[in-house]
């Protein structure tokens, strides 16, 4: 058999989805001998995947995501390899593939959050282009023949919004990626000047759903009226609009003991968790979380919203909050920091909950589907 996979957005620059990608083409090359495999690159990531087995192979497909070359250029790379089944990562399937294919769904949040302001667009293009998305995203589950998921949480969203019917729809956890030196370097500390300093951490980017304007009012009535001066927020994250535009907010500007990092490459982002007090996730809407797991991997506790999908993915494991509720954040940073015993307990749950996510099982349970469709 000759399967595809879309890997143009393959490794840690485009974030979760990056990283299920890498995690699965990782894993499926460690487990399947048998099938070939055609891996599809762009320009920026070639180099970024090695094939070890010589039933793996990549090519070289350098046409930018959500573009008409994608839905033409691709499409003709993709029938000229002639696959029996082809894996699209993400929903934007070219809308005239009529092979085999499997999609993977990691969210709805077209659904939950249509607003303008998610975008850099104007308002005409925001609306423009929302309406093609998702005229791409309803053709790539309807003619799928079988979509996966990485949550029951996104799953039930398909039923909900797409009217998919719950057996075409398969469930398949990813998992953290943690990159662990036995000894990390603590450079990046002393560059930040956080080597004496108590820290609560957020690593992500700035959309609006991440809701950081809520952490950051949240922080205000934290550092100014429960008597926390002495800690600090640090913010780590490639810089962006969305960032900018955090930045020039009211609540923003009159903050104090906020340090925005910018990016920080895996190898010193180790040291950054390894030494904050907790890691700290105000997201009003996830697919699947995956942050806060990679957070408890290099045994730090975390305080989470409850909304979405968080707490299916960290059960009992986080000490949750109401992600809207800036008073509700702030009462629990407090919660946490005075009571040791419960720091204690979290951090011990976190490193055994981690360990219920598995990218080998997640290769696994993707290979059998693929198996079953085309048996």
């Amino acid at each position: 058999m000759k399967i595809g996979i879309d890997a143009r957005m393959y490794g840690p620059r485009c974030s979760g989805l990056g990283r299920y990608i890498q995690q699965l083409i990782l894993n499926l090359e460690g487990q399947d001998k048998e099938n070939s495999y055609i891996i599809f690159l762009n320009k920026e990531n070639f180099d970024d995947y090695k094939p070890i087995e010589n039933n793996f192979k990549k090519v070289l497909v350098d046409i930018p995501w959500y573009s008409w070359g994608e839905q033409i250029k691709f499409l003709k790379i993709l029938n000229k390899e002639n696959l029996d089944l082809m894996h699209f990562p993400h929903f934007n399937v070219p809308i005239f593939y009529y092979k085999k294919y499997i999609v993977t769904i990691h969210d709805l949040i077209m659904y939950h959050f249509p607003r303008p302001e998610a975008s850099t667009r104007s308002k005409i293009i925001f609306y423009l282009k929302d309406k093609v998305h998702r005229f791409v995203l309803k053709n790539a589950c309807k003619k799928s023949s079988k979509i996966l998921t990485t949550s029951e949480f996104t799953k039930k969203d398909l039923i909900k919004y797409l009217k998919i019917n719950s057996e075409k729809i398969k469930v398949t956890y990813q998992a953290p990626f943690c990159k662990k030196d036995k000894i990390a370097s603590k450079k990046i500390l002393k560059i930040l000047n956080l080597e004496d300093k108590k820290y609560l951490l957020y690593v992500g980017n700035a959309y609006p759903h991440k809701n950081l304007e809520n952490l950051i009012k949240a922080w205000n009535i934290f550092i100014n009226n429960l008597d926390f001066e002495n800690y600090y927020l640090v913010l780590v994250g490639k810089n962006s609009y969305f960032y900018e535009k955090l930045f020039s907010s009211s609540d923003f500007q009159k903050s104090k003991n906020i340090i925005f990092t910018g990016f920080v490459p895996d190898e010193d982002l180790q040291s950054l968790y390894e030494n904050a007090e907790n890691y700290i996730f105000p997201s009003l809407y996830e697919g699947f979380g995956l942050p806060p797991l990679e957070a408890m991997s290099y045994g730090i506790p975390v305080l989470s919203s409850n909304a979405s999908c968080l707490p299916e993915i960290l059960a009992d494991s986080v000490l949750y909050f109401d992600p809207v509720s800036p008073e509700n954040i702030a009462d629990t940073m407090k919660f946490f920091l005075e009571d040791k015993i419960l720091q204690m307990e979290l951090q011990q749950k976190s490193r055994q909950h981690v360990k219920s996510f598995s990218s080998e099982r997640l290769a696994r349970e993707t290979l059998e589907e693929y198996k079953k469709i085309m048996n």
